[in-house]
């Protein structure tokens, strides 16, 4: 504990508690049927800054994964060139550490987040329209869906592609549960309205990943 809070390594600590302090902040938001990813994800698309740092594969994966990436690698590393700076003389300024930890970090963000972008789904609004998402099943992964706060539903789009997408049920006596397959019949503001879909719909082949209860 000595070593994490010496002023060496500060930068470093701090990046660290960060990455386990967002990560805790995400899971707990999924929890309730929000994402800070998608959050993180609009208000940065907003800003129009996607195609200005595509070499870093933003667009590729969310955002908040580069970010986690980023503070994992930089908390590493800088970690990492402090030690090693230590047992050969001592401990390096922080500034300079710092810098040798961004130098090291960037690439191995780049080509992390490639890696990552093979298997983590984008969510909705960065790969296709709304509304090529009307009409097609979905599973239910963040639940029940009801009038209340939006669950979360995962589907393919027309190329295959998985995707993750806030819903809750269409019609107020309905109170759909995890795991159920639905029919997207509408969407507004970014949250899809779902039915429970119909049995000959419901047989096809659905996502086997984890769910959650909210």
């Amino acid at each position: 504990m000595e070593l994490f809070l010496a002023a060496d390594v500060r930068p470093f600590a701090i990046a660290a508690v960060m990455l386990f302090g967002l990560t805790a902040i995400e899971v707990l938001m999924l929890l309730v049927g929000v994402s800070l990813s998608e959050l993180v994800d609009k208000s940065f698309g907003e800003h129009g800054l996607s195609h200005s740092l595509s070499w870093l594969n933003v667009g590729g994966v969310p955002l908040m994964v580069l970010i986690l990436l980023a503070l994992a690698f930089f908390a590493a590393a800088g970690f990492l060139i402090q030690a090693l700076a230590a047992a050969l003389i001592r401990p390096l300024p922080v500034l300079i550490a710092a810098t040798g930890a961004v130098a090291a970090a960037v690439p191995a963000v780049r080509w992390s987040s490639r890696q990552v972008a093979r298997v983590v789904p984008r969510d909705e609004t960065y790969v296709v329209e709304l509304a090529d998402f009307v009409g097609r099943t979905a599973e239910v992964t963040v639940g029940p869906l009801d009038q209340g706060k939006p669950g979360r539903v995962r589907l393919k789009d027309i190329h295959g592609n998985w995707h993750v997408a806030n819903a809750r049920a269409a019609q107020a006596q309905d109170r759909i549960p995890v795991g159920a397959t639905v029919l997207l019949v509408d969407q507004a503001k970014g949250v899809f309205l779902a039915i429970p879909a119909p049995a000959d719909l419901a047989a096809g082949p659905s996502p086997s990943d984890g769910t959650l209860e909210r």
